[in-house]
């Protein structure tokens, strides 16, 4: 090869990366706008926002239901379709309790990597699964794995609904202690605060793969989230924002 054609493949192969790279970030990081816009936190210190993920998940939502309200705060749940099919009650619960509702897809497949037709039917059947349920609209959606593209965005805005991602969470899904969790959230909490924003936590109240998973840290280092910020900071939820 002569040596004046290395240089143009390796800058070639840069902008290639660079590329990969941007598109990736734009599908995957939960700060991204580039795909389009998404609720993130508004410029709102002193707010905090509880979100839970993939339930409902029986004794665990439960759980998680009663730490709520022994606290007086109402939180939002996104919910997988396929489980709110199996457990409607819990769903009309979490409901009439005046929580947040929103869709997290009908059984929580990564939307960045997702043939179009199937993406467009996961967000639709998602909504109307749990509408049916709780006999109203579903105005949130968050993208499983926060993964992304344009066109589930834009799906979702045709639905009518806010896609929501988050600027404070753990790896809570396979910590094996609340104590991890809360150390691991409070730095990003604390963090918003300085900056002047409020936080959009991420918990789970399930797991994705099945019905039944122990989400005791979780829930635990929810209850312990709601003591050590009760006198400092305004638990609230996404509909507060919009």
């Amino acid at each position: 090869m002569p040596a004046n054609v290395v240089l143009p493949i390796t800058a070639g192969l840069l902008a290639s990366g660079i590329a990969v790279g941007g598109y990736f970030y734009a599908g995957l990081w939960p700060a991204s706008q580039i795909f389009g816009s998404t609720l993130i936190a508004p410029r709102r210190p002193g707010e905090i926002a509880l979100t839970f993920d993939d339930g409902p998940n029986g004794d665990y939502t439960l759980r998680l239901l009663d730490t709520l309200a022994a606290a007086q705060v109402h939180a939002s749940f996104f919910l997988v379709g396929d489980f709110a099919c199996q457990q409607p009650e819990i769903v009309r619960t979490l409901a009439a309790a005046g929580h947040v509702i929103g869709t997290h897809t009908q059984t929580h497949p990564n939307l960045f990597r997702t043939a179009p037709l199937r993406v467009r039917e996961e967000i639709t059947s998602g909504k109307a699964t749990v509408e049916d349920i709780i006999g109203q609209p579903v105005r949130f959606f968050r993208p499983p794995f926060g993964a992304r593209r344009p066109d589930a965005l834009r799906i979702c805005r045709e639905l009518g609904m806010t896609p929501a991602l988050w600027n404070a969470m753990t790896s809570d899904w396979s910590a094996t202690s609340a104590e991890v969790i809360v150390n691991g959230l409070t730095p990003k909490l604390d963090r918003n605060q300085r900056r002047g924003y409020a936080s959009n936590v991420v918990l789970h109240d399930g797991g994705h793969r099945a019905l039944g998973t122990d989400r005791t840290p979780s829930i635990t280092a929810a209850a312990r989230l709601l003591r050590l910020y009760a006198s400092s900071r305004k638990f609230v939820t996404l509909a507060d924002w919009v």
